[in-house]
């Protein structure tokens, strides 16, 4: 059936996802020493679905069905049906979600780890520090650094920070608490990169406030009136590497980054862009790293658990491509504010940095997912690394991230019993703790087609056929990944209408009613940037979206496909609720309104040439329409995006009418309408 129907079979997983405020976050399991009860042969941990047996002396795996005997002092009587009397007293036996303690034996070494690291890596070029960045990173971090998530109930941080400011040579200060004044040493050397101190370098932030203060002033003084251009990248990523490591610790290091690293040093690059090459085989190269440098320095980094965040602050080409590679394989992330500028990207930025500096992250993790017999998990998507076919190693995750697994079927399943994941996250808390996060669920198995479709979920659907689209432009031709796109959904709408809709003339498209959408997102997805970018795309804007996309959960494809549009003149001032989104096509905007539109990365403000001058004036301020500036404010929103006020038949108006996506695109897509007659027509060749 599922090979019939071509639907994939996949979860979308965010293992630290932030919790709703009703829930309690997941309770810890402490067993003691002996650690987490599993089953024998295939490792799973104790789970609701397990099957006590023989008075509750054994018990059966539900993923292998291996009967494993239960310790003493977990034993527990069982009641008239088979539970045991203690279940509502016990996480691992009532709930879905939850967490274990640890032992040392998951943990590197054998040792149980101490608390990670921040090191905190500043560009002081003379781009960087002309553009007032030096000086707005140094004067954030002092009051940052109070808010190093703590985890768990600690007075106060456990995490040490570390700073180094690079350009073609690398400092690095000294912090300790008992110096008067912050330290400086310089290494040169950039191809042989050392840490030229031990003691003093990673501090606590308590400890050593008034150096760090003190330095964090001097810096941006002492590169005043640099005239430094030239960069260096990866001996930037060993250095923060190599401390950790002389650290015995995890971390993270933040870098804080310009321009293209073209300076004699390991991992330097050359300016390889060149728009000749969309629409040819060639184009892939664009998407893929232009040496292998940095693939193993990020096995370097996965191996000591040390994950790579990269704020990038570009006015050409910097090659997100090849300098994403040890983000993407750390589980970092890239923060992008191309042409940079104090006024109008300040706010975003700092908010950004807050967020990633403040959110909860594990460690050093590694995931596995199980299944009961009948599916296995044969591959994900993700920001992560992976040495073998089953684990997926993390050398940070944090609660925005998510992984995609794919299932392929490899046996019978039966629809009695049904099919179960257990995915298991194995990581290093912010406060050092060793802890094992679980989380399961069970799922119904159906014979039948019908069945099949009428549980459809098409929102998890395009955000599985996004991520894997955008894997498959790294090896083959962009066309040919759009066709086997069209075709997958063309044969799963096919198979449909074949076993399942009521015989109808040929001249009917019917689609399931739970994939209705199908056909409007999947245009979305086809010319999205990546897959089909217009002439104002840059190649790394294409690069970065691709690495974006690759972490995101269903909410959020969702909205960066199909942009929410709200018609602003309809909100109810005295109500928190958002007026009912509209359409995204030109034909639904209204002259005489304005209207909101947001897709997680931008956000856009367009007012219509008849606007009521009332409105005008109590909103923008002035007095007529031909006065509003384009100027980009910023709103508070959790996620701070790029505000930009596009006024109608104004300039700005193209790159509005780019997120109109039921519209055709400037880039040769199709409009929706355009779009559903050409899977009308697949389909019916299909069929015939």
């Amino acid at each position: 059936m599922a090979k019939q129907s071509q639907v994939p079979l996949a979860a979308v997983i965010k293992p630290l996802a932030m919790l709703p405020t009703e829930e309690t976050p997941p309770y810890l399991v402490d067993h003691g020493e002996s650690g987490p009860i599993r089953c024998n042969r295939c490792k799973a941990y104790m789970c609701p679905f397990m099957q006590f047996i023989e008075g509750g002396r054994r018990f059966q795996c539900c993923f292998c069905s291996c009967v494993t005997e239960v310790p003493p002092h977990y034993f527990q009587h069982l009641d008239h049906t088979g539970k045991r009397v203690d279940f509502y007293d016990r996480p691992e036996l009532s709930l879905g979600s939850y967490e274990f303690l640890a032992t040392v034996d998951y943990c590197k070494n054998n040792k149980f780890p101490d608390p990670p690291a921040f090191i905190f890596m500043i560009d002081v070029s003379y781009n960087a520090v002309k553009s007032g960045l030096v000086r707005l990173i140094c004067e954030e971090l002092k009051s940052l650094l109070d808010y190093l998530p703590r985890g768990g109930n600690l007075e106060e941080s456990a995490i040490r920070v570390g700073f180094v400011t690079y350009n073609k040579v690398l400092h690095f200060y000294n912090v300790k608490s008992s110096l008067a004044q912050p330290q400086m040493m310089v290494v040169s050397d950039v191809a042989d990169m050392f840490v030229p101190l031990l003691d003093g370098f990673l501090v606590n932030v308590n400890e050593s406030r008034a150096v760090i203060t003190s330095l964090l002033d001097q810096i941006p003084e002492m590169f005043a009136d640099t005239r430094e251009t030239e960069m260096v990248f990866a001996p930037v990523i060993q250095a923060g590497l190599d401390a950790l490591k002389a650290a015995e610790c995890a971390g993270k290091l933040f870098i804080f980054h310009t321009s293209l690293p073209i300076a004699e040093a390991p991992g330097k690059l050359k300016n390889r862009d060149d728009k000749k090459l969309i629409n040819t085989d060639k184009e892939k190269t664009l998407f893929q790293p232009q040496t292998n440098f940095y693939s193993n320095l990020a096995k370097d980094c996965v191996a000591q658990g040390c994950c790579v965040d990269l704020f990038l602050f570009p006015n050409q080409y910097l090659d997100v491509a090849t300098l994403g590679v040890v983000t993407y394989q750390t589980g970092g992330s890239i923060y992008k504010y191309s042409y940079f500028q104090l006024e109008t990207d300040q706010e975003r930025f700092l908010n950004d940095l807050r967020r990633d500096v403040q959110k909860e992250v594990g460690f050093d993790a590694v995931m596995r997912v199980r299944t009961s017999t009948g599916i296995r998990a044969t591959d994900f998507f993700g920001a992560f690394y992976m040495s073998n076919t089953t684990d997926v190693e993390l050398a940070g995750l944090d609660c925005d991230k998510t992984i995609t697994v794919e299932f392929k079927h490899d046996d019978k399943l039966s629809e009695d019993s049904g099919a179960l994941l257990q995915c298991a996250l194995l990581y290093t808390s912010s406060a050092g703790q060793r802890r094992l996060r679980i989380h399961n669920l069970s799922l119904n198995c159906c014979t039948q087609l019908a069945d099949l479709y009428r549980n459809c979920e098409t929102d998890t659907l395009i955000n599985y056929l996004a991520k894997y689209a955008y894997r498959g432009v790294l090896n083959n031709p962009v066309k040919t990944v759009r066709d086997a796109l069209i075709n997958q959904c063309a044969q799963i709408l096919a198979c449909y209408r074949k076993n399942c809709a009521s015989p109808s003339s040929a001249g009917q498209l019917i689609l399931p009613e739970c994939m209705k959408l199908l056909p409007v997102y999947l245009n979305c997805v086809l010319k999205s940037d990546v897959l089909q970018p217009g002439p104002e795309v840059s190649t790394d804007d294409r690069a970065y979206i691709r690495q974006l996309v690759t972490s995101m959960d269903v909410a959020e494809t969702n909205v960066f496909f199909y942009p929410r549009l709200l018609p602003l003149t309809k909100v109810d001032v005295d109500n928190d609720a958002l007026p009912a989104a509209i359409r995204n096509s030109e034909e639904r905007l209204s002259k005489g309104d304005m209207y909101l539109l947001e897709n997680g990365l931008n956000i856009f403000v367009w007012v219509g040439v008849n606007v009521q001058q009332g409105l005008i004036q109590n909103l923008f301020g002035v007095s007529s329409f031909s006065q509003i500036s384009n100027t980009m404010v910023t709103v508070s929103n959790p996620c701070l995006k790029m505000l930009i006020i596009v006024k109608q038949e104004d300039k700005f108006e193209m790159l509005f009418k780019h997120f109109l996506v039921e519209d055709k695109s400037m880039s040769g897509g199709a409009s929706y309408v355009d779009f559903l007659c050409h899977m009308h027509k697949e389909i019916r060749q299909l069929l015939s």
